[in-house]
């Protein structure tokens, strides 16, 4: 007998939290109903390209846009922040290899790494969420709009929309100064970190097993996630292979996978990464700060506030 999914009707662990039994019962009712939501695409809409930054992050939002009747969809992979390329390789063939199993078409898009530092050279320092990802996105949007415009696309969207580690607001400013540039071309802007997306995101990833990253992609998340785990005590990142810094490897449990991008986890990794920050790059300022979270960390164990490690 076949395995039931969350989404088909399947019974959830005894310990499964309100968010996810609620979820799960809503992904059942949208998988009976075709999957399609109330509000759909855009009025008008036969073609998106979708960027992509990876596989995990796209599982639900390509699910989503494939069970559009009548709308083309073409996922569009540009990240040049990606770092180091190792990394990058690992990430474009896990997502190329995905679509090829949904039948969707899949453009690979030039690796500029030189480019993307040159652009966001001076930001070496900026913490997650600020100037420098403001940069990132713009450029990797404005490249996605390009390409939509050059190839009759009617609309882009983006899969970093889907990560409570990203500011959605941050990344559809991104998406819609873009396609301001071109007439008629519209940015698919949509709440797509609702808790229905978030479980069904990990399970596709649970599913298929795909990679867990440990980091956002850029050598300065690289460096600073290395630096918020060196001060709670955790091993630092492995690119690739089969052994994690820290644990699984890969996607393996919807719930227990979710749980690591809860908002608590979340907020707390961004409190710290302002105050590490706000160093700037002296290098006895910044180890002075990490030092002080070191010990608040230790303060808050002692007393039995425990918060979870990231996935990306």
């Amino acid at each position: 007998m076949v395995d039931l999914q969350y989404n088909e009707g399947a019974s959830l662990p005894p310990n499964a939290p309100a968010w996810a039994v609620s979820a799960s019962e809503r992904l059942k009712d949208r998988r009976d109903k075709g999957m399609l939501l109330a509000e759909g695409p855009p009025e008008g809409i036969q073609r998106i390209l979708l960027h992509s930054c990876c596989a995990p992050c796209s599982g639900a939002m390509v699910e989503e846009m494939v069970s559009y009747k009548q709308v083309e969809v073409v996922v569009f992979f540009y990240n040049p922040n990606i770092h180091p390329r190792r990394e990058y390789e690992i990430r474009k063939e896990e997502n190329k290899r995905f679509c090829q199993d949904l039948n969707v078409e899949f453009v690979d898009c030039d690796y500029d790494a030189d480019n993307w530092y040159e652009r966001t050279k001076g930001m070496e320092m900026d913490p997650e969420r600020g100037r420098r990802c403001t940069e990132c996105f713009d450029m990797r949007m404005e490249r996605t709009a390009l390409y939509a415009h050059e190839n009759r696309f009617d609309a882009i969207a983006t899969t970093n929309a889907t990560s409570r580690w990203k500011d959605s607001q941050q990344v559809d400013a991104a998406g819609t100064k873009a396609v301001a540039e071109y007439e008629k071309l519209i940015y698919y802007a949509r709440n797509w970190q609702t808790d229905v997306m978030t479980l069904r995101k990990y399970q596709i990833s649970a599913d298929n097993k795909f990679y867990k990253q440990e980091y956002c992609g850029c050598s300065y998340s690289l460096r600073d996630s290395n630096e918020w785990r060196k001060a709670n005590g955790i091993p630092k990142i492995k690119i690739g292979g089969e052994q994690a810094g820290l644990g699984n490897r890969y996607f393996s449990d919807p719930l227990a996978d979710a749980l690591e991008e809860s908002q608590d986890v979340v907020d707390e990794f961004f409190h710290q990464a302002q105050e590490v920050a706000a160093a700037g790059d002296s290098k006895q300022d910044r180890k002075k700060a990490l030092e002080t979270y070191k010990d608040r960390r230790k303060n808050q164990k002692e007393a039995g506030i425990e918060f979870g490690l990231n996935n990306w």
